[in-house]
């Protein structure tokens, strides 16, 4: 049974600033994950990015937004980053932010 977690404060602040359409997508996907497993999802909704770190794809009417997680023991999701996303390709500065806080999950 796979269940979905944010790291820290920062990570539930980040996701409370999302516009409300993706709040509700990133819910709705963080349930999905928990009722049939990460392995489930559709196709395009992950994707990895380098190493142990995946992101979660969020499209909603208000835009696009990611959210970076790592996966831990115990079938766990961490989400470590939420951002809206402006760019193409996911900027240098947010891969250097996800590096540092996944090293905190165990």
């Amino acid at each position: 049974m796979w269940t979905v977690e944010t790291l820290n404060a920062a990570v539930d602040a980040e996701i409370a600033a999302l516009p409300k359409d993706m709040r509700a997508k990133l819910v709705r996907i963080s349930e999905l994950i928990e009722a049939v497993g990460l392995q489930r999802l559709p196709h395009d909704t992950t994707k990895h990015l380098e190493g142990k770190l995946r992101e979660l794809r969020i499209k909603a009417a208000s835009g696009i937004s990611r959210a970076i997680y790592v996966t831990a023991t115990g079938q766990r999701v961490v989400i470590v980053r939420v951002f809206v996303k402006k760019t193409q390709k996911t900027p240098q500065r947010e891969l250097e932010l996800v590096r540092e806080r996944a090293k905190e999950v165990t």
